[in-house]
């Protein structure tokens, strides 16, 4: 009989997400922050991170046309921010839920905001949460 090693001593790929940072007026030094706390929370939660994409001017959002380009191509779970507020301000923020959730991805949350998930799906990991 062979024995199986057990998963946690294996290289087991997670659920694929991207990570989206909104960085308007940020330091660079909380621009690493914040990208290693995405990295972090993707680590203990075995998400595999594809990439992070950063919004660093409020006048355009290409970083949010490729993170949505991304998430067509190879519809992964979903994607990490730190905080709703990386969606960007309210109005703007609404108009991206819906369109992440058109998209079929769930927003998870590092920190604060509830677990309720944007496609319908109440399954989140358990630190943090996903947001609607």
């Amino acid at each position: 009989m062979i024995m199986e090693l057990l998963t946690e001593q294996r290289n087991v790929t997670g659920p694929l997400v991207f990570g989206f940072l909104r960085l308007v007026g940020v330091s660079a030094r909380r621009q690493k922050a914040l990208a290693a706390t995405i990295s972090d929370y993707c680590r203990r939660h075995e998400l595999t991170l594809a990439a992070v994409y950063m919004e660093r001017c409020s006048s355009t959002s290409s970083a949010f046309v490729g993170l949505l380009d991304a998430l067509l191509v190879t519809r992964p779970y979903g994607i990490v921010i730190p905080a709703p507020s990386h969606l960007g301000p309210r109005d703007i923020a609404a108009d991206r839920r819906s369109r992440l959730a058109a998209a079929g991805a769930q927003i998870l949350l590092v920190r604060g905001g509830q677990s309720t998930a944007t496609s319908g799906s109440a399954s989140a990991p358990a630190a943090g949460g996903a947001v609607s």
